[in-house]
């Protein structure tokens, strides 16, 4: 309606005619404006008609996805692990199945630590350092100066896999205070371990350079350590598995284990079918399809309300009641979640299809069809998962859906429609314009027929007075 109230205040009405020519050229402009309204509530209900297809699609692209996972041969193949000793944790990955294995823990891993000797500063003046790595790898460092901050510094920027702090350690004679420096490797395991020499790696090679934690009052606080675990302790089997870390990755195929202490005792580790996860993939296809369902059903119902003044009755339908392409698609999921798979329902592993059309989910059932049949079970889920994802994506596609593409070509008519809105505001101002421009002249005209009357009357009233 903006257009009808925009010139409004530049209109002036009728200084000779006294019309209310305001509010003439809006009634006008009013009638005039109809076809453009019905426009705008074209673009308006058309836009509700997309927001809900958008909706339906993107369930439907959500069904796609939870039957393309569930229809993989192995979508049931979830395992869970237990230990029995609470110093080990067991996680399953991707190729875990069924099985156990025994051990005993005989270390777990630790990092190197190393304290020197106690000092005020590093050295009277800046030379190099040198750290030796486990494989032999040495890196070279000078600091800034000889103060042990500068020192602790060049350590850690060095990139030699070893932290340096700067540790209080009391005072000597003279009440200077001084210091040791803590080195730590930054992993655990054997491969972490390392020596600090005073002295270039050239000192080091010739053995010219001293090794600062092998010095008076220096130590190896912690060793660098693997983790070990022994397969079939005791048995002429025995096998003894290291790890630079506490994680030891596939014992069995797809198991990671973690130890946290040493355990003498054998230590049992079992990797059983999640029945629970299991389930949940075949559920999670049941409700994906429940909510394409639901949300399609309730926007497809007619609902009446009745006015509790008035009494009227009003009934409205849902946006996409009517719409072919939403009801062909969930007729066809409806069809390929409840057919047959080699024979048999889906009813057998507890997807049931109630008389409304939905569907549940029965748990006893599907647990009792895994307990007693696991690959028939897993066939029947696969089967059913193919070819509703096969009809989920016939319809979701992000580029050739049928749903997606009845968006697209919703949005062109929104589209053409509000070239047509704009074509009509250009008509209707220049409507308006034409229209104030009529009325002007009007208001012309009239005045100078009232110059002409206000003359012809003072003439005549002047022959009038001539003649008596």
């Amino acid at each position: 309606m903006s257009s009808v109230s925009s010139a409004s205040s530049l209109a002036i009405d009728g200084l000779v005619s006294g019309l209310k020519t305001t509010d003439l050229i809006n009634s006008l402009m009013s009638i005039e404006q109809v076809p453009q309204t019905l426009l705008k509530n074209k673009v308006t209900t058309t836009n509700s008609f997309i927001s809900s297809l958008q909706t339906i699609n993107g369930l439907v692209q959500t069904l796609a996805s939870k039957a393309s996972d569930a229809a993989k041969a192995t979508s049931l193949d979830v395992f869970a692990a237990t230990s029995s000793s609470a110093g080990v944790t067991a996680t399953t990955g991707t190729g875990a199945s069924a099985g156990s294995v025994r051990f005993t823990v005989g270390s777990t891993a630790t990092a190197q630590v190393g304290v020197t000797a106690a000092m005020s500063t590093w050295s009277d003046a800046a030379g190099p350092l040198t750290i030796v790595r486990a494989d032999g790898t040495q890196t070279t460092v000078t600091p800034a100066s000889g103060s042990l901050d500068d020192t602790v510094s060049a350590i850690n920027k060095s990139g030699a896999g070893v932290t340096a702090t700067k540790v209080a350690a009391g005072t000597d004679t003279d009440g200077t205070k001084l210091y040791r420096l803590q080195l730590t490797s930054t992993t655990t395991g054997a491969a972490g371990a390392f020596s600090l020499y005073r002295g270039s790696g050239a000192d080091v090679t010739a053995g010219t350079a001293a090794d600062v934690l092998a010095g008076t009052g220096a130590a190896v606080v912690t060793r660098a350590k693997d983790a070990s675990v022994t397969l079939w302790a005791g048995t002429a089997a025995a096998q003894t598995v290291t790890s630079a870390s506490n994680t030891f990755a596939d014992l069995l195929p797809g198991l990671s284990v973690t130890v946290s202490q040493v355990s003498a005792d054998p230590v049992t580790v079992s990797v059983a079918q999640d029945t629970t996860k299991a389930q949940a993939v075949a559920k999670g296809l049941v409700d994906a399809m429940n909510a394409v369902t639901a949300y399609y059903g309730s926007n497809t119902g007619v609902t009446s309300t009745t006015s509790p003044t008035t009494g009227t009755t009003t009934t409205t339908a849902g946006v996409l009641l009517g719409d072919a392409t939403t009801r062909s698609a969930v007729q066809a999921l409806s069809s390929a979640m409840s057919a047959p798979v080699n024979g048999k329902s889906p009813s057998s592993i507890g997807i049931v299809v109630t008389k409304d059309g939905d569907f549940t989910f029965d748990e006893d059932a599907f647990q009792k069809a895994l307990a007693a049949d696991p690959a028939g079970t897993q066939a029947m889920l696969s089967g059913v998962a193919a070819s509703v994802g096969a009809v989920a994506t016939s319809a979701s596609d992000k580029y050739d859906g049928s749903i997606t593409s009845a968006i697209s070509g919703q949005q062109s008519v929104v589209k053409d429609l509000n070239t047509q809105i704009d074509s009509w505001t250009d008509r209707l101002t220049m409507r308006r314009a034409t229209l104030q421009t009529q009325y002007a002249a009007l208001e012309t005209s009239l005045s100078k027929l009232q110059s002409q009357s206000s003359w012809l009357s003072g003439q005549l009233a002047t022959l009038s007075s001539s003649s008596s």
